[in-house]
């Protein structure tokens, strides 16, 4: 009797600590799941713009498409060509019919269509998913806000033309994604400049990395898959 007592005890024991073992078993394949899919940020605003063949186009006709959408202007001396350099590496590697770009700009006074045009002629922008959409500059300032990316105010002539240098992932129905980074916290957007240190903590615009270039193309290829 003692002895089966005894071995009644080690079962109760082992019990539990299997339940642990599954416990952290599931604990760590959640964890993998979450570091390997993409965060929800919300649903992309609507929009309606005209882009450079002079064609209307909306969120809506995004649909079915993986794409991003960044905000700039043509005659920007600054961050747009680094953007511009990186959106037509993205374009390269991906070439898919299935994947597109929005390029809003915040200067449509400057930016018409035909100058859009000449622009994207002049950077090398080949796929006729890469929209260079210009409209109402209040009304794009309103879209930025609504993206939660910066545009500089319109009637502040010292802030009117600047803009960061963010950039949204949309999936095929229309949701802005975004991966998790270290801390397991959604990074929201992803930045269009280049870095001098892989970290990306020594900021620069055309710096010789470009960390969010190599994730961006690893996330949208998520996606289309």
């Amino acid at each position: 009797m003692p002895k089966n007592k005894q071995t009644n005890n080690k079962g109760k024991v082992i019990i539990p600590i299997a339940v642990i073992a599954l416990l952290f078993l599931g604990i760590g394949i959640g964890m993998g799941y979450f570091k390997k899919n993409l965060y929800t940020v919300m649903k992309v605003p609507d929009f309606e713009l005209t882009d450079q063949n002079n064609k209307k186009i909306t969120n809506k006709d995004m649909l079915g498409k993986v794409y991003l959408v960044e905000f700039f202007y043509s005659q920007c001396p600054t961050i747009c060509p680094v953007m511009n350099t990186n959106m037509k590496a993205i374009q390269n590697q991906i070439n898919s019919s299935e994947f597109g770009i929005v390029s809003i700009s915040i200067d449509p006074e400057n930016d018409t269509p035909e100058a859009l045009k000449e622009h994207a002629n002049r950077i090398g922008a080949k796929s006729p998913n890469w929209h260079f959409l210009t409209g109402d500059r209040t009304y794009i300032g309103n879209l930025a806000d609504k993206f939660n990316i910066y545009v500089g105010d319109k009637e502040d002539d010292a802030e009117s033309l600047n803009h960061s240098g963010m950039i949204a992932l949309v999936d095929q129905e229309g949701n802005i994604r975004c991966r998790y980074n270290k801390e397991n916290m959604p990074i929201l957007y992803y930045s269009g400049l280049n870095y001098e240190d892989p970290e990306g903590k020594n900021s620069r615009l055309n710096g010789k990395y470009h960390p969010d270039r190599e994730i961006l193309i690893e996330d949208i290829k998520k996606l289309l898959n």
